[in-house]
């Protein structure tokens, strides 16, 4: 009986692609990536965008920049002239302070900063609440954000939108 047995192979259509041949194309393109991609990411090639945060200015973003090495990182500056969105997020943020002074609500508590400080939002599961405050009126705060986005992953990273920047008019 075991002579006679066969069994059916369904044959891939011309052109196909395999799923593993997909991912070695893909190593292949981070390799190079990485050692092709800019070494410097000049701020007037990136545009600032009017977001429920506020002012944001996004250097690495694997949604938007395909051709940047270091793919696993979101980098952001944001320009606060009075007061960002609110949301909440597992966190694993650290913020440098680049020009101006505020403070931002954490969980509820106020935590003031002002420029060439450093803000470690921590990582927490069930999430981190947080806003941030100009304290000047005369010219905004600005500061930039890093975060890596493998950590975010294995936390099973969550975003909800508790309030708009009030200079967004969605």
């Amino acid at each position: 009986m075991t002579d006679n047995e066969r069994t059916r192979t369904r044959e891939r259509e011309p052109g196909e692609e395999r799923t593993y041949d997909k991912m070695l194309a893909y190593y292949r393109e981070r390799v190079e990536r990485n050692a092709m991609g800019p070494v410097v990411v000049h701020k007037d090639d990136r545009q600032v965008e009017l977001s429920r945060q506020g002012r944001i200015r996004y250097y690495l973003n694997h949604q938007i920049h395909k051709d940047t090495p270091l793919q696993q990182w979101l980098v952001f500056s944001h320009e606060l002239r009075t007061t960002s969105g609110k949301h909440k997020h597992q966190g694993g943020l650290v913020i440098y302070v680049i020009e101006g002074r505020g403070y931002s609500m954490v969980d509820g508590e106020r935590w003031e900063w002002e420029a060439g400080d450093l803000m470690l939002l921590p990582l927490r599961p069930e999430g981190v609440e947080h806003q941030h405050f100009n304290l000047d009126t005369e010219k905004p705060s600005t500061w930039i954000a890093f975060i890596n986005t493998p950590i975010s992953e294995h936390l099973a990273h969550e975003m909800t939108q508790m309030q708009d920047s009030p200079e967004f008019q969605g």
